[in-house]
């Protein structure tokens, strides 16, 4: 590494280190793409989705044949990235990060990125973060705007002393799927995120920024504050770590637009029986070893093997309930 930030010692570090993002959309694809070509000793990509047409103008990862086959997006992204840089282990994980399966998905790697679109998961991996002492750095973008911060706990605001007054979400609820994002914006964040995580996998942690850094590329305005730490922390000062815990965590998720996730299964589907039972009562069947997608006009199901399923063409949780209810059973 000719860098001097970095040199060959922080280098030898990098090829060591162990990275995970969490959410392998807009910004987390952008964010896989640059560490895995700067060398990190191993990625784990976690996202709960498939890749659509409608990604492709944002998340760099994935092209039309992705889309056409409905592969999970970290099953795609791991193949991109494995024939961009060999040496790098990197794998791809099919899940929905839950209260659940935190800790076995999160424990054991040096980092965690966020890639997620929505602050219920942002909030479960800081309270994972705080509480077991692990860096991850915050990101997102929407629009024409991003921004990005690194969190160290015990030394920095956490996520929930920056957003947790009154209602978490608030001002902060739309996303790419309902107004849209500009490809610049996303790798502008996702550059500055992935800067600071090679400060962080490189041993430099001197080099940290340390600030909360906003900006917004069709205007051109940028702003970085430093934020102090809430001695009135829920998690950092209170220890209260409710989303880890479950307690903020509800049965059915709405994500994106006009679409719900719900969980109403403990165990796993045998998705090759439930394509042939499906085949006759739904239009479009698709599957392959990871999910089955059909039609059941005017909504589109998408069924994981985990038994978690995306409605899509509903922001009504009682017709997902009812929907899932009739095609997959209780």
């Amino acid at each position: 590494m000719l860098f001097a930030g970095i040199g060959p010692d922080g280098q030898r570090r990098l090829l060591s280190s162990r990275a995970t993002i969490v959410g392998c959309g807009a910004i987390g694809a952008a964010a896989a793409n640059l560490l895995v070509r700067a060398g990190v000793g191993s990625l784990t990509i976690i996202d709960r989705d498939f890749v659509e047409p409608s990604n492709l103008q944002r998340q760099t990862l994935f092209d039309e044949s992705d889309a056409r086959h409905a592969l999970p997006k970290a099953v795609a992204a791991e193949h991109k990235l494995r024939s961009i840089n060999s040496g790098v282990k990197v794998s791809g994980v099919v899940a929905d990060l839950s209260p659940k399966n935190a800790a076995e998905l999160l424990c054991g790697c040096d980092l965690i990125l966020d890639g997620t679109d929505n602050f219920e998961t942002r909030f479960l991996i800081n309270d994972f973060a705080v509480a077991s002492g692990q860096v991850w750095i915050y990101a997102a973008a929407v629009s024409s705007y991003g921004l990005t911060m690194t969190v160290r706990p015990g030394l920095t605001p956490c996520l929930a002393c920056l957003l947790e007054s009154g209602n978490p979400s608030g001002a902060l609820e739309e996303t790419c799927d309902t107004i849209g994002v500009l490809g610049p914006i996303v790798n502008l964040i996702a550059s500055w995120q992935v800067a600071e995580a090679l400060k962080i996998l490189a041993g430099r942690f001197e080099a940290l920024d340390g600030r909360l850094l906003s900006c917004d590329v069709w205007t051109g305005r940028m702003q970085s504050i430093r934020p102090a730490r809430n001695p009135e922390c829920r998690a950092c000062a209170k220890h209260d770590y409710c989303y880890l815990e479950g307690e903020a965590q509800p049965h059915i998720t709405l994500c994106g637009r006009d679409s719900v996730q719900i969980h109403e299964r403990s165990r796993a589907l045998d998705l090759p029986a439930l394509a042939s039972r499906l085949q006759p009562v739904v239009q479009d069947v698709r599957q392959n070893d990871f999910l089955i997608h059909f039609r059941v006009a005017p909504y589109e199901v998408t069924v994981f093997a985990d038994g978690r399923a995306i409605l899509k063409g509903t922001r009504d949780p009682a017709v997902a309930r009812s929907l899932y209810a009739r095609y997959l059973g209780a």
